[in-house]
């Protein structure tokens, strides 16, 4: 049994079953892949895949437990790596962050360049998907950390550190009715068509779950991914915009009414998601604690060796920042 197979029957079920995709990845040749697994299955005795002729059709029962080893020792492997790398140089390195484009907009930006200009060797990688395609990233070793408000909790290997709370704000043009009205109410908002967030992003649970409290179906005639977009359409007079508070940018936004909906909706909080078992390098603990002063070394330390599902004990006496 080589390293080099377990990389490829893993990488190929992470190219869901496609040799010459995996073989692209990896830079190299689909038959010395396909020989690669043949052997591996004969030396086990068993069939990792599947197949219909020369194509794979599904991974085999047996197959799943052998490519989920084969994930660990894939990530064993790395953090060796990742040890004589913090031996050698521990100022020089990578990190990869998988998270939202309304962290990567609004929350980030000061935390990446304190970061850069302090590391400027380690090579810092950002990555954006939905939430619950970030947290699958840093489940499959694809990212280091997760940083987003949905989905992370779906899964059950990653050890989840609470950053800051946020609430939501409604976003009207200044000609708007609402611009002139004293208290915001749910009912007031449902009389008007909304622009907000695609479900599983940003808090959107908490937005449904307010309005199914008061009887009320919110008309939400647009939905998007992305602040921005949304604050576009709500130019546009689609509707009443809802986004995260932390997404009105003064100076940008000058244009639109920015309302308090805080009272309207219960708080969400971003959380850093961490797969137990990473290799935590030096400048790694520093950004956690740039990101959320609160996470410091000994803290994220105590989190990560409690273990997924044990570490929310050790946060229920922090006061959580506010943004």
């Amino acid at each position: 049994m080589k390293l080099q197979q377990l990389r490829y029957i893993w990488e190929v079920s992470r190219h869901n079953l496609n040799v010459s995709a995996t073989a692209q990845s990896l830079y190299t040749s689909q038959p010395g892949i396909s020989k690669q697994i043949r052997l591996l299955e004969d030396e086990l005795g068993v069939e990792i895949f599947a197949r219909s002729g020369k194509h794979l059709t599904r991974v085999t029962p047996a197959g799943a437990s052998i490519i989920e080893l084969a994930g660990e020792v894939l990530r064993l492997t790395d953090n060796i790596k990742e040890v004589s790398q913090e031996h050698s140089d521990e100022r020089r390195g990578s990190l990869s962050i998988a998270t939202t484009h309304t962290q990567a907009r609004y929350a980030l930006p000061p935390v990446i360049r304190g970061f850069t200009g302090k590391y400027p060797d380690v090579a810092l990688h950002m990555q954006q998907g939905t939430p619950r395609q970030i947290a699958q990233m840093v489940s499959d070793g694809q990212a280091d950390f997760a940083i987003c408000t949905e989905s992370l909790d779906l899964f059950q290997d990653l050890v989840l550190l609470p950053c800051y709370r946020w609430n939501r704000c409604v976003l009207v043009p200044r000609d708007h009715p609402l611009a002139q009205v004293e208290t915001l109410t749910l009912k007031a908002l449902a009389e008007h068509p909304l622009v907000t967030y695609v479900f599983g992003f940003t808090g959107r649970s908490q937005l449904d779950e307010a309005f199914r409290r008061e009887g009320l179906t919110p008309n939400v005639v647009l939905t998007a991914a992305d602040s921005d977009v949304i604050k576009t359409y709500v130019r546009l007079g689609m509707g009443v915009g809802i986004v995260a508070h932390m997404a009105v940018a003064p100076g940008e936004d000058d244009d639109l009414v920015a309302l308090d909906a805080s009272h309207l909706f219960a708080s969400s909080t971003t959380k850093i998601g961490i797969r137990r078992g990473t290799f935590m390098r030096g400048y790694m603990y520093d950004f956690l604690k740039a990101f959320a002063d609160h996470l410091d070394r000994d803290l994220v330390e105590v989190a990560l060796e409690a273990g997924p599902r044990h570490e929310d004990a050790l946060f229920d006496d922090i006061e959580l920042p506010v943004r």
